[in-house]
């Protein structure tokens, strides 16, 4: 990929990922357990621990990638493996991360991803607020998820070629 379309990509996604950041931080801000889940019985509680800690997973990958592209694009010289790398991690780490949370409290269900319906299905049905911070964010991993699709296997693939080429 050029350097000019990898620097454009890495604008791009550094946009897409400050919307979402915004968003996980002002939810995370002014929720909690205890009014997510008041009175709740032990599987709906640990159903809320583990999606919030997903979030909170979810957030610090964003942020920290975020940065790594506002590095890649504030340096004089654009360094093309430099930010390769920094998009890589942003579908390695934010992408895969949304798309399949470690606490398993919600999942894409891609029988519904072409039907207009939503994609997201929740292990237990959740309180308004859970919902709509999922539902509002979705559309910035997927629009993520297709932009970066090369960095999901073809990337790895060249750098091991370009490795192998070097070291023969």
């Amino acid at each position: 990929m050029s350097a000019g379309n990898v620097q454009k990509l890495c604008e791009t996604t550094k946009e897409k990922l400050k919307s979402a950041i915004e968003k996980l931080e002002q939810f995370l801000n002014e929720n909690s357990i205890p009014q997510l889940a008041p009175d709740s019985n032990e599987e709906t509680l640990q159903f809320y621990k583990g999606f919030l800690s997903d979030l909170r997973h979810l957030l610090v990958f964003s942020e920290v990638s975020a940065e790594k592209l506002g590095i890649a694009l504030r340096r004089a010289n654009f360094d093309t493996d430099f930010a390769e790398k920094a998009l890589y991690n942003v579908y390695h780490h934010c992408v895969n991360n949304f798309f399949y949370p470690k606490n398993e409290s919600y999942s894409e269900d891609g029988r519904y991803a072409y039907t207009g319906q939503d994609a997201i299905r929740f292990r237990v049905k959740p309180v308004r607020p859970v919902r709509d911070i999922i539902l509002d964010i979705t559309k910035v991993y997927e629009d993520l998820r297709d932009d970066l699709t090369y960095y999901e296997s073809d990337y790895l693939t060249e750098r091991r070629m370009h490795n192998q080429r070097s070291h023969a």
